[in-house]
């Protein structure tokens, strides 16, 4: 896969538009095997993820086809319940195929799923809620396999929230007979986004914004066309990324609205933004305050997704920073990554306290996803020459981190071994 290299010390200034969303578009890819047409994503990133949920797709007989940003896909002639194991080894998401599947097929056969190892996931919460409408499901010899004479709507509360076990349960409720109410759901923005898409295409949903989500089943889900909304994520990755260069950086579509939480924070710590004409222009030149203390939280709280890439940007501010993982256990490898550029940061449980100062290239090894694009944060901001290998982690999730940065006047480039 290669290396990204990176010559650090220049503030990022100019405009960038927002990819589609990674963590929206692969649970309407799942919900495309409800319906027996052509499903048209408008805006689907082309990263990593998506090409491997493209692949179990195919392999159990849909159709895909890509023009430039869009995608299609036609489940017309799905004739297989099974996802092979080693597609499903390598992304999380491929789990919310489970509830897709039994709807569709009745059936369901698919390897625990893969992705970023920073902390415990288990299928637990997905499995239950599955089994409660109707599906009986076994784990073993790392596949998970099942069936379900009839998918029936019911009563069921989550013991505690989850964005992979809601969006199975909707997949699953939508088409099931009667009506499901799940309460204490996950509240994401993905989630949103996906019941939209799920009644342009026919189903009967509401309260999705609440937590507590009523699903009238249908008998048929029918063919649609949907804008696939902006990465959030990938939008707080490169206001950050002009926070730890202390650069001017325009973001283009950026979902402003699902990311106050962050925007909060990036505000305390000096930066500056105002929206305007469905841009958000960002000022960091006078971003100078660590940021204290904060939690991951569920949304709307500040993303765990964004606690690694912050870390980057709290390692090069004066003072002392406290970010408190509250959602993984495990997702500090990053941290540890950036001792190694000279970065003063202190992991005491689920708490990085981090000093501020000067850092230094080096070379480091991306992890995960988010951890991999806070390196290149980290290494944007450093003096001298940063290499970062693991980078397949990066790709994941982001279409062309190197283009955008360049297009932002960084240095980096990616070098294939």
């Amino acid at each position: 896969m290669g290396l990204y290299e990176i010559e650090g010390g220049i503030p990022l200034d100019g405009e960038v538009r927002i990819q589609g969303s990674k963590n929206a578009v692969l649970p309407m890819m799942a919900a495309a095997l409800l319906q027996r047409g052509t499903l048209c994503l408008k805006g689907c990133p082309d990263i990593l993820d998506v090409r491997c949920m493209e692949r179990i797709l195919k392999s159990i007989g849909a159709g895909i086809k890509r023009d430039a940003d869009d995608i299609y896909i036609d489940c017309s002639q799905i004739d297989s319940e099974a996802v092979p194991g080693a597609y499903a080894d390598k992304m999380r998401s491929s789990v919310i195929l489970m509830g897709a599947l039994l709807g569709r097929t009745k059936k369901v056969r698919i390897g625990l799923p893969g992705g970023c190892t920073i902390g415990k996931r288990p299928v637990d919460l997905h499995l239950m809620v599955l089994e409660a409408l109707g599906a009986h499901l076994k784990v073993e010899d790392g596949m998970i396999t099942g069936y379900a004479d009839e998918m029936k709507g019911g009563f069921y509360r989550f013991e505690r929230r989850s964005v992979g076990a809601t969006e199975n349960a909707v997949l699953a409720a939508v088409c099931a007979d009667g009506v499901t109410i799940l309460e204490n759901c996950a509240k994401e923005p993905e989630i949103v986004h996906l019941c939209r898409l799920l009644r342009a295409m026919g189903a009967e949903i509401e309260g999705e914004k609440s937590g507590r989500i009523c699903i009238k089943g249908v008998s048929v889900l029918t063919q649609t066309t949907f804008q696939v909304p902006a990465d959030r994520i990938v939008a707080g990755t490169y206001l950050l990324a002009g926070a730890a260069t202390r650069g001017q950086i325009i973001l283009d579509q950026a979902p402003d609205e699902e990311m106050s939480a962050l925007l909060s924070v990036y505000h305390k710590m000096g930066g500056q933004y105002e929206v305007k004409g469905g841009k958000l222009i960002s000022d960091s030149r006078n971003l100078k305050y660590p940021a204290a203390y904060l939690e991951t939280e569920e949304y709307p709280g500040f993303p765990t997704d964004l606690q690694s890439p912050l870390l980057a940007v709290c390692a090069g501010v004066t003072g002392v920073s406290q970010v408190n993982e509250t959602i993984f256990e495990n997702r500090f490898k990053a941290a540890l990554q950036m001792r190694k550029m000279g970065a003063d940061i202190r992991i005491e449980k689920s708490t990085a306290i981090v000093h501020g100062c000067s850092l230094y290239g080096a070379d480091v090894e991306a992890f995960d996803l988010r951890g991999g694009a806070a390196l290149v944060l980290a290494g944007l901001c450093a003096k001298g020459t940063t290499r970062i290998s693991g980078i397949r982690h990066i790709e994941r999730g982001y279409q062309d981190i190197c283009g955008d940065i360049r297009s932002l006047g960084g240095r980096i480039k990616k070098k294939v071994e």
